[in-house]
């Protein structure tokens, strides 16, 4: 091929290129904007874990004391059928008891432990009054106008039949939120309640890189309502990974440059995505999540957060 044979490809490359950028600035054109019930600024991991024991009612009221506009929880599933608020499935590390949820009827769980260290903060702990594990409809109950980001790490497909059932029992369905890593368990969750909005899985945030770094992003139709995703420079400093890729700099360095793209993040809001990073414990990370583009935060320290907001107004997302 000669240099007159390249031009209509160069031509029709550079087309592309132009269109794709021009779309991702304006990707109205061709999708229409998602409306979502909710617009989440402040988001309290695991209810806000830093200032009371995690997943507990006492946690959820401090953090809408505090402020907050999402709870962030994760459920499991007891032997009894009742469906916990848990971020994890053996009671070792939240109790003291190696031993499983779903071995045990809700009445014989143990309590909480007295202190309990911050997973997303190395070296500091919370405590509180409440030591109990929460049933999810009695979150249900107690909060039932509050947006609630449900995340599903167990593949139990009982699990997500009673999350399902509550969501729906409670007539909650717009301002609950499935997450999960996993892409089985999301079609599973999404099967039970398609009304409800979700957030990327794991492979479909791989997808995502991919369809952006080849300019194919802004033909491409999404169906998630919500990216949720590490801020990669607490990795290592406040939170320490179990596993050892994370652990290598270089890693958090290219997963940093790869992933916190302002022109993503833009381009995902203006299709009326929401985009929470998480987990930002000190005012540099919520700093450093919002001016990449976040529209939320997810935080242990919802007092923190809703100060730093107080400070730092951000203007309304159009």
């Amino acid at each position: 091929m000669d240099a007159m044979d390249a031009v209509p490809y160069l031509l029709a490359f550079g087309l592309y290129i132009l269109c794709s950028l021009f779309l991702l600035l304006y990707p109205q054109i061709l999708h229409k904007k998602k409306q979502l019930a909710f617009q989440c600024r402040h988001i309290s991991h695991r209810g806000g874990a830093g200032e009371k024991i995690e997943n507990t009612i006492e946690a959820f009221t401090h953090a809408l004391e505090a402020g907050t506009d999402m709870l962030e929880l994760d459920c499991h599933l007891t032997q009894d059928g009742c469906v916990v608020v848990s971020h994890d499935k053996n009671l070792g590390r939240q109790t003291g008891y190696n031993i499983e949820i779903s071995s045990l009827k809700l009445q014989e769980l143990p309590p909480y432990k007295e202190k309990l260290e911050v997973t997303f903060y190395v070296g500091h702990y919370s405590t509180g009054q409440d030591r109990k594990f929460a049933p999810l409809e009695d979150v249900f109950m107690k909060f039932p106008q509050m947006p609630i980001n449900i995340e599903v790490k167990e593949n139990n497909d009982t699990l997500i039949e009673k999350v399902s059932s509550l969501v729906k029992k409670h007539n909650r369905e717009s301002i609950t939120v499935w997450a999960t890593e996993d892409s089985d368990i999301m079609r599973k969750c999404r099967k039970q309640c398609p009304a409800m909005p979700y957030s990327f899985t794991m492979r479909r945030g791989l997808l995502l890189l991919v369809l952006f770094y080849t300019g194919l992003l802004p033909f491409v139709p999404l169906g998630e309502s919500l990216l949720q995703f590490y801020l990669p420079s607490i990795i290592n400093r406040t939170y320490i990974p179990e596993e050892t890729l994370l652990k290598k700099r270089f890693v958090i360095f290219l997963m940093e440059k790869l992933t916190m793209r302002k022109s993503l993040f833009n381009h995902l809001v203006k299709r009326g995505m929401q985009v929470q990073l998480f987990v930002c414990n000190e005012e540099k990370d919520m700093e450093a999540a919002f001016s990449v583009g976040a529209t939320g935060v997810m935080s242990d320290y919802p007092t923190v957060l809703s100060e730093y907001l107080r400070k730092h107004p951000i203007p309304p997302t159009k």
